[in-house]
């Protein structure tokens, strides 16, 4: 093999795994749900991306038989996780989720407000 073609390969490969693992970082780390919804949609998507590219690129490079499954994950990959990441962002929008109490731990302001309904089961 080539050794530019398997330095480019390593860079996809490390560079990929990189936003991988930041995109993991942020999910487990960040405070609210808005915040948390990047990690996964952004910079994990982009990760995975990164490693479909280096597997397309090595299996071109090796003269292997063209298998459309690296083209077809990465089509989906990118058309669904940007579609995912705005309906759960719409739905927590929706449920107010940004006027509600942060979580424990964190920062923030933890106060939780009295519940409207005056009890769990929603018996006053």
């Amino acid at each position: 093999m080539n050794a530019v073609v398997e330095i480019a390969l390593v860079a996809l490969l490390a560079v990929g795994s990189a936003f991988v693992l930041v995109g993991a970082f942020g999910l487990v780390r960040l405070s609210e749900f808005f915040k948390r919804l990047h990690g996964p949609t952004k910079a994990s998507t982009l990760g995975v991306g990164c490693l479909l590219v280096a597997s397309v690129g090595y299996h071109a490079f090796i003269g292997s038989d063209p298998q459309p499954r690296e083209l077809l994950i990465t089509a989906f990959l990118f058309i669904t996780a940007p579609i995912s990441a705005h309906l759960m962002a719409k739905a927590a929008l929706s449920l107010r989720m940004d006027e509600m109490p942060q979580l424990p731990g964190g920062r923030e302001d933890t106060h939780v407000p009295e519940r409207p309904d005056h009890g769990p089961d929603g018996r006053a």
